[in-house]
């Protein structure tokens, strides 16, 4: 008897597992090139304001590039045509109208991983306050996901550079196309070979007192990099090395990486004595369990190409730092 029911039981669960399983929705993978968005709207809307208020909001410009770049390519798909191969974008903004106003965010709707944003409203006034009022949660929520999206695509072919981790006390995600062009006791400067120039990261740590929280932070930070650039990285010529262009503004700000407060500055680099330039991103995370501030770098040359998704790999990338 006591075999008897162990079959049965065994039985029912195999039978409940394979229910469970039929029960699951079977999805794509998700398709589309990097900072690329479908937006789901009728073609009027698109003509009109509604579609203003969408590249409002999705084609803005980055800052922080050499010329003018928007946040998202945008494809615009009539709803009656969104079917099939179309509807897995990674990323998708659809209009609805004739309904409450509001804003939903769904995950892997079509395909995974995707992030589907739905914009509704009655009237074509009321879509276009939605779309003004999250335009922030909107740009972030695509922006992450293309973040996560680079991520994954790199760590099909992860490096295997032991010796950050050995000597700084980190680990950091890139792919193995990332070379070691300079390595010292506590600085890194990697790069990758692109079609016309190279992305590059430096990676370093400072003393807990090399940056303080007062006014002139921004050009404590400029300072620290620009005396970095004179010592490690070295122009095309004797004597040129880099520097940060005085003649552009950088972007400076708050963020979080590894759970640890960091400092976000975004500005265009210079070679002196060497006709070079691009953009940058540097971020100093704050390490107050080990006193000390970790600050990784990541800058583009890619003369007269767009930088925005070489920009947002390196991103990507430096988000990825754990502090052991």
């Amino acid at each position: 008897m006591r075999y008897f029911l162990l079959l049965v039981l065994s039985l029912t669960l195999l039978m409940s597992c394979g229910d469970k399983k039929s029960n699951e929705k079977f999805l794509p993978d998700a398709s589309g090139a990097i900072n690329n968005v479908s937006v789901v709207t009728e073609n009027d809307l698109w003509d009109g304001r509604v579609g203003e208020a969408i590249r409002n909001v999705l084609a803005k410009p980055i800052y922080g590039l050499p010329q003018d770049e928007p946040t998202f390519t945008i494809s615009q798909i009539p709803t009656s045509v969104f079917s099939g191969f179309v509807t897995k974008n990674r990323t998708v903004l659809k209009i609805e109208t004739n309904k409450e106003a509001g804003i939903t965010i769904s995950d892997n709707v079509y395909a995974k991983p995707q992030k589907v944003i739905v914009v509704s409203g009655q009237t074509k006034e009321e879509i276009i306050d939605v779309l003004k009022a999250n335009e922030t949660k909107i740009i972030d929520i695509f922006r992450n996901e293309e973040l996560s999206e680079r991520l994954r695509q790199m760590a099909k072919s992860p490096h295997n550079f032991e010796t950050i981790k050995e000597k700084l006390g980190l680990t950091i995600e890139f792919a193995s196309v990332y070379r070691k062009a300079k390595e010292t006791d506590n600085f890194f400067w990697i790069r990758k070979d692109i079609t016309t120039g190279t992305t590059n990261l430096m990676i370093y740590e400072l003393p807990y007192d090399a940056i303080k929280r007062n006014d002139s932070v921004v050009n404590q930070i400029i300072k620290i990099r620009d005396s970095i650039g004179r010592a490690y990285i070295e122009g095309p010529v004797e004597g040129s090395y880099l520097i940060t262009e005085n003649a552009y503004t950088p972007f400076h700000g708050e963020t979080i990486i590894d759970n640890k407060p960091t400092l976000e500055t975004k500005g265009l680099w210079d070679v002196k004595n060497a006709f070079m330039g691009g953009p940058f991103i540097n971020y100093a995370i704050e390490d107050k369990i080990n006193k000390r501030w970790v600050v990784v770098e990541g800058f583009a040359f890619a003369p007269s190409v767009e930088k925005r998704n070489y920009m947002l790999e390196l991103e990507a990338i430096i988000k990825s730092v754990k502090i052991q």
